[in-house]
């Protein structure tokens, strides 16, 4: 795209705050190349009327989202445009004076691999006093990796992850959760020139205690992206063990106090984990009202919110990783078989072929069922093959095609295909498990220890339905939903080389 063209929608997910007004006036006043369109996402839940927006020069729409939380408000608002870039804000950000020019320069030239740019977020601190607890929370957005108060997405980055998971209930981690999923899927992102203001909003006396639920969604990155997750967003370590240590000296002193009464020596161990607890209070405490301006309230807010924080955030935290335990469904364990689709995942996809000539192998694949092989893993293939019962091929097309794969990726322990159409309604058709159970039926395996490679939902679904395990490998032709749907309830893999390498290291260790 030529650097003067910029085919962009902005998407502006909202509860209806005023500071929407100030955002959508500053896009109208703004020179520069004008949006396509802004969605503005009615994220109420239950809206006593109709949001209503300022009029502006480019077209605006309102999206309703159902009020189920960001995530699921930016999704509604970028599938439902078609611009080749989306860029979400923040309903209380206010874009810099060059914005829309900067945004040309950010976005209108970028290779066909970067997938997204972010802008430069700055936090407006009070000059005339040392900023608060709470205003130095805010102004690390500052320094925060890809936040969407400012963030621009190729929209075939966007389809290709997923869009945002809306396991994340809140306006926390799901914006450094898709990125990271864009960079697994091979995209790069990088930091753009334009400029965005992000106020601090009023804050009430427990905001940062009520702030702990956020330690939920980081069960939910520990899951998705491993242990390592706050090192690949550029984040400290936290302080997730020291609040353990906190909290658990607070409940031992409870515990014990009430041991005491009965037994005297327990009160001497008590005051011993008192102690703890005091020390590992008083320095959280201290480390919060050294920087901030000191003043009475302040140190009170400190006070008291340095005492609550520890247990509020290890119980988010227990609650998080107990919802994400009694997710953990599917078997980590070796695998017995691996079954693939067969078209646009062990070879390219040439629609109701029957001419084995056309056959052609997607690159990888074939050193990646070698690996299943020397490893003493089964393999098959699972596949709908309905151009049989449109007329447009016949079973020994098929048969013929088949061999010719197996000519090309070598021999598979079994072939499982089904003839029908959607209107057949048999059991066999994916989404529909019948494929599945009848290859585990045939090598002698419960679906439950068998692998689903496939490039549809319908792949997934099957696998789900099964009891086997699901991992989708996305093609230009895969559906946003299934990818999302996948990421959220089964695994997402860039290659089929990818997915095999996933499989073996799991069984090793």
């Amino acid at each position: 795209m030529s650097a003067g063209l910029v085919d962009y929608a902005v998407v502006v997910p909202t509860t209806g705050r005023r500071s929407l007004g100030v955002l959508l006036a500053a896009l109208e006043d703004l020179p520069g190349p004008q949006p396509v369109e802004v969605l503005v996402v009615d994220d109420r839940r239950d809206p006593p009327a109709p949001l209503e927006v300022p009029p502006t020069s480019f077209p605006t729409r309102v999206v309703r989202s159902g009020g189920h939380g960001p995530a699921a408000a930016r999704n509604a608002g970028w599938q439902d445009t078609h611009a080749e870039w989306v860029v979400f804000l923040d309903d209380d950000v206010v874009p810099g004076p060059d914005w829309k020019s900067a945004l040309r320069r950010d976005i209108g030239a970028l290779p066909g691999d970067v997938g997204a740019s972010q802008a430069r977020i700055e936090v407006p601190l009070p000059r005339h006093r040392r900023a608060t607890d709470w205003e130095r929370g805010t102004a690390g957005l500052a320094r925060a990796r890809w936040i969407t108060a400012d963030m621009a997405y190729r929209r075939a980055a966007l389809t290709m992850a997923g869009g945002f998971d809306e396991e994340f209930p809140r306006a926390f981690r799901e914006d450094a959760d898709l990125a990271l999923r864009v960079r697994a899927m091979g995209y790069r992102i990088v930091s753009g020139t334009r400029t965005t203001v992000h106020p601090v909003r009023p804050a009430g006396f427990l905001a940062s205690v009520r702030a702990q639920a956020g330690n939920q969604d980081n069960a939910i990155m520990r899951r998705k992206h491993g242990r390592s997750w706050r090192t690949e967003i550029g984040e400290g370590p936290g302080r997730p063990r020291k609040h353990l240590l906190t909290t658990a000296s607070l409940v031992a002193t409870g515990a014990l106090a009430l041991a005491g009464r009965r037994r005297p020596k327990w009160t001497k161990v008590s005051a011993v984990t008192a102690g703890v607890w005091f020390g590992m209070t008083a320095e959280f405490a201290a480390l919060r009202i050294a920087p901030g301006p000191r003043d009475a309230a302040e140190v009170a807010r400190m006070l008291v919110t340095s005492t609550l924080i520890p247990p509020a955030a290890t119980w988010h935290r227990l609650r998080g990783e107990l919802r994400q335990a009694r997710r953990r469904r599917r078997r980590r364990g070796r695998p017995a078989v691996v079954l693939f689709d067969r078209d646009d995942t062990l070879i390219h996809d040439v629609p109701y072929n029957g001419d084995p000539a056309r056959v052609r192998p997607v690159d990888g694949v074939r050193a990646a069922l070698d690996l299943l092989r020397t490893n003493g893993i089964g393999i098959g293939v699972v596949s709908n093959q309905s151009g049989v019962a449109r007329g447009l091929i016949d079973e020994s097309d098929v048969a013929a095609v088949n061999r010719e794969v197996e000519r090309h990726l070598g021999p598979f322990g079994t072939w499982q295909v089904c003839v029908h159409g959607d209107a057949d309604g048999c059991g066999c058709r994916k989404p529909a498990p019948g494929l599945i159970e009848r290859a585990a039926s045939e090598l002698h395996v419960p679906t439950s220890a068998c692998v689903v490679i496939g490039d549809t939902g319908a792949d997934v679904d099957a696998a789900s339905a099964a009891g086997a395990r699901a991992i989708l490998v996305p093609t230009e032709r895969t559906l946003a939903p299934e990818i999302q749907w996948a990421w959220q309830n089964a695994e997402v893999a860039r290659t089929v080389p990818e997915a095999v390498t996933r499989i073996l290291a799991e069984a090793a260790r």
